[in-house]
């Protein structure tokens, strides 16, 4: 039996050996570059802000629904209309009673404001979100110009008023389409 020459494997330096390039350099390496590129990644394709009444105190969340239940106790409705040219037709629709008396559910004079705020909310993606103002035109009509994105997708609509009365409406509509109505959140009506 002979014996085994390593004289040869002895001879070479250091990093000439394959074993030594891919396991002691190459790896750590390649794992050091891929978590730069994960990190760079994570930070190109972070969640956007939530758009809502929410804010925290502590640890815990809360959802300031006021301007929803004034929106109940004030039992205002609205119908907006788009058309293909981008047009926003909103209108706001005060309940019977305040239109004969004049004054809303709470006491309140009925007033159009100048100015309405629609924000359309895409559920995915922040870069189709949209936020207009709608001019008031005439008795209970406002107007604006927005652009959606016309592939169907499910957007968070809401029209409010930020006045005396700061109300807001809330609906969830799959756009393009021609007709959305908004009415009070029926979970009040359990009280």
């Amino acid at each position: 039996m002979s014996t085994p020459n390593f004289k040869h494997q002895d001879s070479q330096p250091w990093y000439k050996n394959y074993m030594v390039i891919i396991f002691v350099i190459g790896m750590p390496a390649f794992v050091v570059i891929a978590c730069i590129w994960f990190v760079y990644y994570s930070y190109q394709i972070r969640d956007s802000v939530v758009r809502d009444d929410w804010y925290m105190d502590g640890k815990t969340l809360y959802h300031d629904v006021s301007r929803d239940k004034l929106t109940y106790d004030l039992d205002l409705h609205g119908q907006m209309r788009f058309s293909n040219t981008g047009e926003v037709i909103f209108y706001l629709n005060y309940p019977p009673v305040s239109l004969q008396t004049g004054k809303l559910l709470n006491g309140d004079p009925v007033t159009y404001p100048d100015t309405l705020d629609l924000s359309i909310s895409h559920a995915t993606d922040i870069k189709k979100d949209r936020d207009v103002v709608l001019q008031h035109q005439e008795g209970n009509k406002y107007q604006a110009t927005v652009d959606i994105d016309p592939v169907k997708a499910k957007y968070y609509l809401q029209v409010s008023n930020k006045g005396k009365n700061d109300w807001r409406m809330q609906d969830v509509a799959k756009l393009p389409r021609s007709e959305v109505n908004f009415n009070p959140l029926p979970v009040f009506n359990k009280q």
